[in-house]
């Protein structure tokens, strides 16, 4: 496997760590905010999509086909990260898909050494490679489903990379309440 083919595998397994935090959920449950900062797992997917269209297409001279109107001047702080009344959860999926596709030719278009600007970075990180922004990209990627993994276990217990792949250990559910309550006693007493 080459370089460039081993650094899009890590970004579509990212990918499909994100998307599967979505299985199975209400509307409601997507939506909701669960700390403070408003983090949302139908939000963190509209985020991506948006941050990877940029990347992996403006950035090397092949503009993703849509503009988005939550990073218009115009628009509220954080318009990115939630889904609107008007913004179904099938339409962020869709955009998801459509930005992952424009993404994977820009990938199979171009060599690893290929330069694009990142107009939004300082001039000292320009120009970038291929390789440093599909670095860049798998980061962003993993950031966010470590958001997605915490959001979507406070909702449901649902944790871990896949569905079919939790990597927790095989153990009973009292083990995970005396395991917690091991923890916390441990963090009581350190912070005596």
């Amino acid at each position: 496997m080459s370089q460039k083919q081993t650094l899009h595998r890590y970004l579509r397994t990212a990918r499909e760590a994100l998307l599967w935090k979505l299985d199975g959920l209400s509307e409601y449950d997507a939506r909701r905010p669960l700390v403070p900062t408003g983090t949302n797992l139908l939000g963190i997917v509209k985020h991506v999509a948006s941050v990877e269209a940029g990347y992996l297409g403006d950035i090397f001279g092949r503009p993703f086909p849509q503009t988005f109107p939550w990073f218009d001047e115009s628009a509220e702080p954080n318009a990115d990260m939630w889904a609107t009344l008007d913004e179904s959860r099938r339409s962020i999926l869709d955009l998801f898909e459509r930005v992952n596709a424009h993404a994977d030719a820009t990938i199979e278009a171009l060599d690893l050494d290929a330069t694009g600007r990142v107009p939004w970075w300082p001039d000292d990180r320009n120009p970038v490679t291929l390789h440093q922004i599909l670095v860049h990209m798998i980061a962003e990627f993993n950031r966010h489903a470590g958001h997605a993994d915490i959001v979507r276990e406070l909702i449901d217990g649902a944790a871990g990379l896949r569905r079919d792949n939790d990597n927790l250990p095989d153990v009973d559910a009292a083990w995970w309440i005396a395991y917690r309550e091991r923890l916390e006693e441990t963090a009581r007493l350190a912070g005596e």
